[in-house]
Order: structure tokens, then C-alpha cells, then sequence
């Protein structure tokens, strides 16, 4: 589907912006949606196309605002992306339990809400594409990272299942599994070497929100329910879901793994 309007959440920061950079490049209209209200006003500057509104994707009054601008845009709503995701390391005897509310409604009760009534409006319309942003952590669990790992197994199995249901209807549901971006959900991750090992357990080399926003525009042309980023740790992390006990097996050697880079990086950092 051509993109007439795209709604992107967690527009200002990670791969929401480098989305936003690369669709205003070709002046394609957006809708903005994110909590920090002066850096929307900034980037939207001078982009006629392009409007935004300042809120949690938690809340339903968010989401009605957005409807109500589409509406009044003059376009149909042909893409919902959602980036909005948030990130607080601990483990089961330390995280505080207002971290569990942190994690759920940002990134499951807000890409839930959004899914469930722009897919609403695209269903009436015959067509559309919906892109949650998921982890892979998604696929399989990560020690130390327990909520996070809750909250992107949860938008992943609601993706999966409403995918299901609104593809008759001409729309296409994606949810999109990428390994560690370099975003600042990573730097925050290095205050936390022991929780972090697994996530940092991949190659040396970490993907870049530009290498989301290519796999992106490829599903946007080709849609597919479900994208692992790289493939091939996506395979691992399916079998670790799968079969846990299987996990387990070189669980321990990926934290070693993860711990070494971890060092590496904080031998190399400015701080």
C-alpha cells in the first residue's frame, strides 16, 4: 500500500525518528504522536505536512485526538507505526512495582490502543497496515529484563492474533522483532551490567535505527505478520521461547558473551 498518512508513535527519539527523517524526506504526511511536546514543535517546524500530538499512547483521549486530526487531514490513515517503547532493567527482587505499570502501558497498552482503534478505522476503510514495534525479547525470556520482556511478548501475541482477524478485511498487521538498536534505550542498558548481559550477547556490531527503517519500508511494500531483525538471532531466540530448557543450554555461554562486550564498552566510553 502507497502511504498517504502515517500515524508513528514515539516520534522524537530511536527508530520513531528515524522514521520520521526518512518519510519527511519525501514529504510524505505524518501524524506525530509523543509525550515530549517541545522537541515535536521543533521538528515539525517548517513541515506543512507533517502534525503532531503531545501525550501518553496510554491514554484512549490520546489516541481520539489523532483519529480527529486524520479525519480532518483529508487523507486516510494508511499506517500506524509503533515505536513508543521504554525500558527499565531490574530483577524480580529489586525492580519497584510501579515499573510494572512503566512497562505495560507504554509498550503494550499503548500499541494495543492504537492497533485497536486505528485498526478499527481501517477495517471500516478496507485497508490499511498496522507495524508494531516488538523485541526479541518478544520471542524468548530475558533474565533481568523480566518486564520488558512481558510487555513485548504481549504486544507480539496481540499482534499475531488481530492479524488474523483483520486481513479479510484488506488490513495487514506486522510486528517487527529487532535485536539491540543503538537508540537510548541502549546507553541506559550500560548502567545495568548485570541485568544486561543477555541483551548485549549479539554481535559487537549493533543494528542502527537506519537498519529498522530499511526492514520497515521492505514490509511496508511486501507485508509479512512477523519480522526477527537479524533472522538468524531471531532463530535462536524462537528456539529459546520454544523449548526453554534448550535455552538454558547456552544461556550461560551468551551471558559470558554479554559480559565481555558490556566491559568493552565501558572501557571505551567518554563517562
Amino acid at each position: 500500500m502507497k502511504p498517504t498518512l502515517i500515524v508513528l508513535t514515539g516520534a522524537v527519539s530511536g527508530i520513531g525518528r528515524a522514521l520520521f527523517s526518512t518519510f519527511s524526506q519525501r514529504q510524505i504526511p505524518m501524524i506525530l504522536l509523543d509525550l515530549e511536546e517541545e522537541k515535536l514543535k521543533k521538528m515539525t517546524e517548517g513541515l506543512p505536512f507533517v502534525d503532531w500530538v503531545a501525550g501518553s499512547v496510554a491514554e484512549p483521549s490520546t489516541w481520539g485526538t489523532v483519529l480527529e486530526k486524520g479525519s480532518k487531514s483529508g487523507f486516510i490513515i494508511s499506517h500506524l507505526i509503533n515505536c513508543a517503547g521504554v525500558i527499565r532493567p531490574g530483577f524480580l527482587e529489586d525492580f519497584a512495582l510501579e515499573d510494572i505499570d512503566f512497562h505495560l502501558d507504554c509498550n503494550t497498552k499503548g500499541s494495543i490502543l492504537g492497533t485497536t482503534l486505528v485498526g478499527r478505522l481501517m477495517k471500516k476503510q478496507r485497508g490499511g497496515h498496522i507495524i508494531n514495534i516488538s523485541s526479541l525479547a518478544g520471542l524468548a525470556p530475558v533474565s533481568g529484563l523480566s518486564l520488558y520482556t512481558a510487555s513485548k511478548f504481549a504486544i507480539r501475541g496481540f499482534s499475531l492474533s488481530v492479524a488474523a482477524e483483520l486481513k479479510q478485511h484488506g488490513v495487514w498487521v506486522t510486528v517487527i522483532c529487532p535485536d539491540l538498536v543503538n537508540t537510548p534505550m541502549l546507553d541506559l542498558q550500560l548502567d545495568y551490567p548485570e541485568e544486561a548481559k543477555l541483551t548485549f550477547s549479539g554481535p559487537s556490531q549493533v543494528l542502527q535505527p537506519e537498519d529498522v527503517v530499511k526492514v520497515i519500508e521492505q514490509v511496508m511494500n511486501r507485508p509479512r505478520a512477523q519480522v526477527c531483525i537479524p533472522e538468524a538471532r531471531g532463530l535462536l531466540a524462537k528456539i529459546a521461547g520454544a523449548w526453554p530448557a534448550i535455552g538454558e543450554w547456552f544461556r550461560k555461554s551468551l551471558e559470558k558473551k554479554g559480559e565481555k562486550e558490556l566491559k568493552k564498552r565501558a572501557s571505551t566510553s567518554p563517562n
